[in-house]
């Protein structure tokens, strides 16, 4: 019996007291005097195969059926439903992180726009989800060199971090506490000479196929938040493994379960449950994004329903002639809620006067409008859309509570 508890527990970290030396002087004597720290090793994972209740079980299963549902969604509103998804998930991961901006400052800096620092990191994030998603298109294995360029993508432009961008860390770091030294840190991680052997580690238990999609997506983001591999852009990079780990077992094939925006609702049991996880308590975790994924499916639900009634809407507010230039930028523009000018020129075509003049034709009728001071090259952006962006985060923000 004791044999059958060990295979299917899983363990707490373990505690290892190491030397601690300051590298670069500062804080209270009380850092610089610091001389050990009590680091936490996790479990390696790989072979591990976790146990839950059948109650949990059919839970996780019901959700998945409402994530399918999501993904099954028909027609044009698809695209729109794939950007805004991707672009609403990244956004409020780096609200957990306390990285805010407006939709319009965001909007700007997904077009090169880099006025504001929180815009340009949350532009930053969304290509670096974009890139690990992607990464895993038609079931692909995940990487460990994924992982590395898509921290490449969401921390070169941060000019603090951009030294480390695409690359593991080569030094303790810690969570919580002190600026300069790991004293009263609420978590310290694992040596830096153990991250390449823990993320191999965890890749391995990513690919895996004999396990709740669910479970090992949970399970994948705790132990990588765990590791915190880098010296900055772990709960970004490990929040966009959660919607690899559901693209690459074909839970999605095309949408992104917006499940950063419930956890920003529920930010104090969100970290509770990483704790519990360190505690060797998974359930918790797995509980939390399961209920987490479906609040998130069904909101976005009604966005896709909200999305099929716009293309309608505005052509009859444009009543443009079919086939002229404000006619076929209604076409892309569900899928391609925000453009510039040249964007536009380059995907309709036709005369640089008839693309103007077809875009001050959707401007004039409310469709869409300027989010930049520029008078060459604007940036544009869908109002419905844009507006839609922030209403499901506070729709599921709403829900989660």
């Amino acid at each position: 019996m004791e044999s059958e508890q060990a295979e299917w527990a899983w363990p707490p970290h373990m505690p290892e007291v190491r030397q601690w030396r300051q590298r670069a002087r500062g804080g209270t004597a009380a850092d610089r005097m610091l001389t050990e720290v009590t680091i936490m090793r996790p479990p390696l994972i790989a072979r591990r195969q976790p146990r839950f209740d059948g109650q949990l079980l059919a839970s996780m299963e019901a959700c998945v059926l409402e994530i399918a549902a999501l993904d099954h969604s028909h027609g044009a509103e698809l695209a729109a439903l794939e950007t805004l998804l991707l672009r609403t998930e990244s956004v409020a991961s780096s609200k957990i992180e306390h990285i805010d901006a407006s939709v319009d400052d965001y909007a700007r800096a997904l077009h090169g726009v880099k006025s504001n620092p929180s815009a340009t990191s949350m532009a930053a994030s969304t290509a670096a989800l974009a890139a690990l998603i992607g990464s895993v298109g038609a079931g692909a294995e995940l990487e460990v060199s994924m992982i590395l360029m898509a921290h490449l993508a969401l921390m070169l432009d941060d000019p603090s971090e951009s030294a480390y961008a695409g690359r593991f860390r080569d030094l303790q770091n810690w969570i919580g506490g002190s600026d300069y030294s790991p004293r009263n840190a609420v978590y310290v991680p694992p040596a830096p000479e153990t991250v390449v052997e823990y993320m191999a580690d965890l890749v391995t238990f990513a690919n895996r196929t004999d396990l709740p999609v669910l479970t090992q997506a949970a399970i994948v983001h705790a132990q990588f938040e765990s590791i915190h591999p880098f010296t900055d852009g772990n709960g970004r990079i490990g929040r966009a493994l959660i919607n690899t780990v559901l693209r690459r077992r074909g839970a999605t094939r095309r949408v992104v379960v917006p499940l950063a925006s419930a956890l920003v609702a529920r930010r104090a049991e969100y970290f509770d449950v990483l704790g519990e996880y360190r505690e060797g308590r998974i359930e918790p975790i797995v509980r939390s994004f399961t209920t987490a994924s479906v609040i998130a499916a069904r909101e976005a639900q009604v966005s896709a329903s909200r999305i099929a009634g716009m293309q309608p809407r505005w052509r009859r507010e444009v009543a443009a002639r079919r086939g002229s230039a404000a006619d076929r930028l209604l076409d892309r523009l569900i899928g391609a809620p925000i453009f510039s000018a040249s964007e536009a020129e380059d995907a309709i075509g036709g005369a640089t006067s008839s693309v103007y003049a077809g875009i001050e034709r959707l401007h004039a009728a409310g469709v869409i409008r300027p989010l930049t001071a520029r008078t060459r090259n604007q940036v544009w952006g869908a109002v419905e859309l844009l507006d839609e962006l922030a209403d499901l985060a506070v729709r599921i923000e709403a829900a989660a509570h």
